[in-house]
């Protein structure tokens, strides 16, 4: 996935608590853990905010499908109108 980060962007130290036989596997996987972690957040980020969009394209697409039935058909309560 292609990263939304900026190697000029400020970073500082955070904690983290991690599981500690997944920390020692990863550091002999790579001499940079924090790159790799960034990386993964990175592409988490990116995965939540596309389907935040298809969520809220999808609710746009149904909203202006009811809109149309309503203006074709009417609504339902329109026969039930207690006034």
């Amino acid at each position: 996935m292609k990263s939304m980060q900026s190697n000029q962007a400020r970073k500082r130290p955070v904690n983290l608590t991690l599981n500690e036989d997944l920390v020692s596997q990863a550091k002999g996987m790579t001499t940079n853990l924090s790159g790799v972690v960034e990386q993964l957040l990175s592409d988490y980020i990116l995965k939540q905010n596309n389907a935040r969009q298809e969520k809220l394209q999808s609710a746009v697409v149904a909203a202006q499908a009811w809109n149309v039935f309503n203006e074709q058909s009417g609504s339902f309560a329109d026969e039930h109108s207690t006034l």
